[in-house]
Order: structure tokens, then C-alpha cells, then sequence
């Protein structure tokens, strides 16, 4: 069947233009004309009938259109690169082997595999969550997925998203009470093992509930937040969880969340590489599926 698409110029030109936020920077990036590049978006913007960007003083904005056009030509052109590369030497291009943490491996990235295996099915990936698994000490890791406040002076580390933390239970603990009726001091508070922080996550949520008088010193704890989550939807008791890590949870009902209050956490989640190291194409590749998967994600 054939395919009915608009001139390959016009869509690199748009491509670029939206990554780099300018039709100036993207005419540098593509060794063209500034007029070259807004002529070419213009004849896209004509041949599909929507306005595309919003032009005005300054920075170039996307509209809606061209937020949904974005995020699909970058992947595809990215896909088109890499087997075009592996084309030329299959061994450019070894497996990618990168070590996160446990929460983060079976709540965030492992569900969302799918998506980057149907994008690039030729990337052979290793993923370990050992906590042994150091950077700088194992040689065939690539990179790895740190949670901290990003203070690593033996890496580099880019920030890929900040904790956001809710109070949540099952449903059954709540009993048809809601707000400001849920007791907290008759509810075991369920704790991650991050030292004293442990208490601070508690006290720094309920400060901001203006909740007084719950002792937050006792409860259960667990070292890893899986445990702890498991704990809660099997009402053991009330735990503070990073939103981005029990959204399943929260939409099929198996959590609630105590109060509309949400607080930004104190440590965040970072894609950690060795000092000076030669990004490989598939580690391109992988930290782009990353911010796009975090900052655009599909629908």
C-alpha cells in the first residue's frame, strides 16, 4: 500500500526546529538557511492543514499538533540511525547493560520496556539491580539509574525525575472516611530504611497536611519502597510512596491517597554515566527513550 507522507525535508526541518526551540539553531544543526528551515516547515504546515508552531518574539512554542508530530518523528528518526549504523557494522552497537534500583526496575522501567522493545527490537539490554553493581567498579555496565540527591563526585550524573510523595493505604483501612476524618495515630505508619530520613519523609508530609500529634518514630520498615508498598495494599498500614512509582495502584483502586496534599521529595531518581566516557549509540538511545518516556510520554 503506498504511503502518503510529506517531503522528508520538511519533516527534519520541523524536527529539528522542535528540538532545538529556534529555526536558527536547527538551520545550524542541518547546515541550511535559517529561511530554508522556516520555508520547509511552512510547506508542512500547508500540507497538513494545522499551524504547527506558534510564532512570536523569541522562542519558538509548539501547539498541540506539533507536540503529537514530535515525539514521533524523533523516534523515528532515531530508529532509522541506529539500524542504518547496525547496517554498517553490526558490532558498533554491543548490548546495553545498566543497573537501577529494585522499586524503580518493577514499578517504572520494566512496564514500559514493551514500548522501547516495539520501537528498537534489535537492542540487546541487561538490566541488574543488584546493589553491588557499582559503576565504577564493574566494567560492562554502561550506565546506571541512582536514587540520591545527586551529590556522586566518581560520576556524572543527568536528572531524570524528581520524587513526588503521597500518604496511601488500601481502601478497606479508610472504611468510608475521607479528609480530615482519617486518624492517623490508630494506622501503623509504614517506613523506607534511608536512616533518619525515614522519620523526616513522615514529618515533612504531615507538615504540610498540618497534621499534629502523630508519633512517626514507630511503624514497621522495610529497606526497600516495593515492601513497603506491598505492605500497604495489603493494609498492613499507611506509607508515604513516590506518585510515580504506584500510579497502577492508584488508578485500579488498590491504593488511595489520604488528603490532596503532594510533596516534593528531597532526592530524585538520576542516569548516572563514568566521568569522560564515550556515549555509544545504543546509550544515546537509551537516555532519549528515557526523557521522553518522563517528559512526553504516549497516551
Amino acid at each position: 500500500m503506498p504511503r502518503s507522507l510529506p517531503p522528508l525535508n520538511a519533516l527534519k526541518a520541523f524536527e529539528a526546529a522542535a528540538n532545538c526551540e529556534s529555526f536558527t539553531l536547527a538551520a545550524e544543526r542541518l547546515c541550511v538557511t535559517q529561511s530554508a528551515v522556516s520555508r520547509q516547515v511552512k510547506l508542512l504546515e500547508e500540507q497538513l492543514g494545522v499551524t504547527l508552531f506558534e510564532r512570536g518574539a523569541g522562542r519558538l512554542r509548539l501547539t498541540d499538533a506539533g507536540r503529537r508530530l514530535q515525539p514521533v518523528l524523533r523516534q523515528s528518526f532515531d530508529r532509522i540511525a541506529w539500524t542504518v549504523g547496525g547496517l554498517r557494522d553490526h558490532e558498533a552497537f554491543p548490548r546495553l547493560t545498566i543497573n537501577v534500583p529494585p522499586t524503580f526496575a518493577s514499578r517504572w522501567l520494566v512496564p514500559r520496556l514493551g514500548r522501547l522493545n516495539a520501537l528498537y527490537p534489535d537492542l540487546e539490554l541487561t538490566v541488574t539491580t543488584r546493589a553491588e553493581d557499582d559503576l565504577t567498579a564493574y566494567s560492562d555496565l554502561d550506565c546506571a539509574i541512582r536514587f540520591g540527591d545527586g551529590e556522586w563526585p566518581e560520576v556524572e550524573a543527568t536528572l531524570l525525575m524528581q520524587e513526588s510523595h503521597v500518604a496511601v493505604c488500601a481502601p478497606q483501612l479508610l472504611a468510608g472516611r475521607r479528609g480530615r476524618e482519617v486518624d492517623l495515630t490508630r494506622h501503623t505508619l509504614l517506613h523506607v530504611l534511608r536512616g533518619e530520613d525515614r522519620f523526616h519523609t513522615w514529618e515533612h508530609w504531615l507538615s504540610a497536611a498540618g497534621l499534629e500529634g502523630v508519633e512517626t518514630r514507630g511503624g514497621m520498615e522495610f529497606d526497600v519502597l516495593e515492601l513497603a508498598i506491598q505492605a500497604a495494599i495489603n493494609a498492613v498500614g499507611v506509607t508515604i510512596a513516590d506518585r510515580q512509582m504506584i500510579q497502577r495502584e492508584l488508578f485500579r483502586g488498590d491504593l488511595v491517597q489520604l488528603l490532596d496534599v503532594e510533596v516534593t521529595g528531597h532526592q530524585s531518581y538520576w542516569l548516572v554515566t563514568r566521568p569522560g566516557q564515550t556515549e555509544s549509540a545504543n546509550l544515546g538511545l537509551f537516555r532519549r527513550w528515557l526523557t521522553q518516556e518522563i517528559n512526553d510520554p504516549p497516551g
